[in-house]
């Protein structure tokens, strides 16, 4: 799904970001520009970004 129309920017995008290391809106901004055009997509993102990097925890904790 679009996240950003304004930059082309996917769920799977900010996914594989912070999979890479990301783990801040304004590296996310830096590396994918989302939310940096319009800005209606900030809150998506931003969401998104703390489900992706809190699922990351857990399945590290699980791991454990």
């Amino acid at each position: 799904m679009y996240v950003c129309i304004c930059n082309e920017v996917t769920d799977k995008a900010i996914k594989h970001a912070t999979d890479s290391g990301i783990s801040s809106m304004k590296d996310l901004q830096n590396s994918l520009n989302v939310g940096t055009s319009c800005g209606r997509c900030s809150s998506c993102a931003k969401k998104l970004l703390k489900e992706y990097l809190s699922s990351t925890v857990t399945m590290e904790l699980n791991a454990i």
